[in-house]
């Protein structure tokens, strides 16, 4: 049994009629949008009325508020330093205390290793393992 084909004329022609169609649709769409554009495209000797002129500062007044900054900052560094606690110092005394301690404590700590290896020793047995053979 022959198979049919899947585009014959017929079909390609009505797509071929719905492809124009659509492709007149967006054509008006785009002369639409073109004459909008060409509406609100200002002429070239009118200048917007919302633009306002550029404001400038004389250096005068620049130098006023930079003034005004430099106390601003001047206070804040005072406020921050009067606030600082006072940083604490040990004492001769108290060192001296701490590498007495520290001292002790290695001390302790060596003398428990000297103990141990003596200990292990004497603990080792003397009859070795018979080998696996």
């Amino acid at each position: 049994m022959p198979r049919k084909p899947l585009l014959d004329a017929t079909v390609l022609q009505a797509a071929l009629e719905g492809l124009e169609q659509q492709r007149l649709e967006v054509e008006s769409n785009i002369a639409t949008v073109r004459t909008l554009l060409a509406a609100r495209k200002p002429t070239a000797g009118a200048a917007p009325a919302s633009v306002k002129p550029k404001r400038t500062i004389s250096a005068a007044g620049r130098k006023r508020i930079a003034a005004a900054q430099r106390r601003r900052w001047a206070a804040l560094k005072k406020a921050k330093k009067e606030s600082a606690p006072k940083k604490r110092r040990l004492s001769a005394e108290g060192r001296r205390h701490i590498i007495q301690a520290t001292r002790k404590r290695w001390a302790e700590i060596r003398a428990k290793k000297a103990r141990k290896p003596a200990a292990k020793k004497a603990a080792k047995p003397s009859v070795k393992p018979a080998a696996a053979g």
